[in-house]
């Protein structure tokens, strides 16, 4: 099958990297609509050649790696696609983008997160592997062809990526306590430092806690304008109820609760058995 990725960043760049290596996949084609990301991508070798818009409707799978305002943008140009044509987005909220697919390409059309990524952005960040072994959440996939189904699912069991299958609604809420929110707080917690620290204390006293906290500021806040957008209200909620936390344990250290704080800590440890 020839495949065609919209979107040359780390996500789509990856990607390329990772398709490349299947011997089902006789080449892949990009389209940036930054000029720039196309040629850093043909130098980099992520993608077989760059094409136009309207050449890229012409592959067998299309990919959209970019913003979600984006890829509801560009929905509206693939609706004169060939019914065989499977279009799978990966943008990192569901509800709104499955919401605005036209009726006439719903059944091409397969609803992804792959949650996985880096802090980095852009061709340069693109990484062989970054898909391995994490997992896909298939949303709504009841709604998608069955062919476009079964090439979902190829090209996801080829990626070695473990798959989840809800409804876009429910994502939304699940990723806003579990990406989107620690997003928000990453670029508040290094706003609050870079307002209080002098430059030069920040790389002196900067160790690991403060670098891991803070690791996720350094993405694109194009993208992350857009995913807040879409899904306002969860990460209102998941904000607020971490203000809740916060407050608390806050209210705690004033009154020397210390055996609250301990306790309010312990709990918090238990993520880590889940996650290990």
């Amino acid at each position: 099958m020839n495949i065609a990725i919209i979107g040359l960043g780390l996500m789509g760049g990856s990607l390329a990297l990772s398709l490349k290596q299947f011997s089902y996949v006789n080449s892949v084609i990009g389209y940036d609509h930054n000029k720039e990301h196309e040629k850093q991508a043909i130098a980099l070798n992520l993608v077989d050649k760059i094409v136009s818009f309207e050449a890229l409707k012409e592959a067998d799978v299309i990919f959209l790696a970019i913003p979600v305002n984006g890829i509801i943008a560009v929905m509206k140009e693939l609706k004169d696609v060939a019914p065989s044509v499977t279009i799978i987005d990966l943008g990192s909220t569901k509800e709104k983008i499955v919401a605005s697919i036209p009726s006439c390409i719903r059944q091409n059309f397969i609803a992804a997160h792959p949650m996985t990524g880096t802090e980095n952005f852009g061709p340069s960040a693109a990484i062989e592997g970054l898909y391995d072994d994490k997992v896909v959440v298939l949303c709504d996939l009841e709604e998608s062809g069955k062919t476009q189904q079964a090439i979902a699912r190829k090209i996801f069991k080829s990626l070695h990526m473990k798959k989840y299958f809800m409804k876009a609604k429910e994502h939304d809420r699940h990723a806003a306590f579990i990406s989107h929110m620690p997003h928000a707080i990453s670029y508040s917690i290094a706003n609050t430092v870079m307002k209080q620290e002098k430059k030069n204390d920040i790389l002196a006293l900067a160790a690991g806690g403060f670098r891991s906290m803070s690791r996720l500021a350094k993405s694109s806040p194009y993208m992350w304008e857009d995913v807040f957008r879409q899904n306002k209200e969860n990460i209102l909620e998941a904000i607020e109820l971490f203000e809740h936390e916060l407050s608390s344990l806050k209210a705690s250290i004033q009154n020397d609760e210390w055996e609250k704080v301990h306790q309010d800590m312990s709990d918090g440890t238990k993520l880590h058995d889940i996650l290990s």
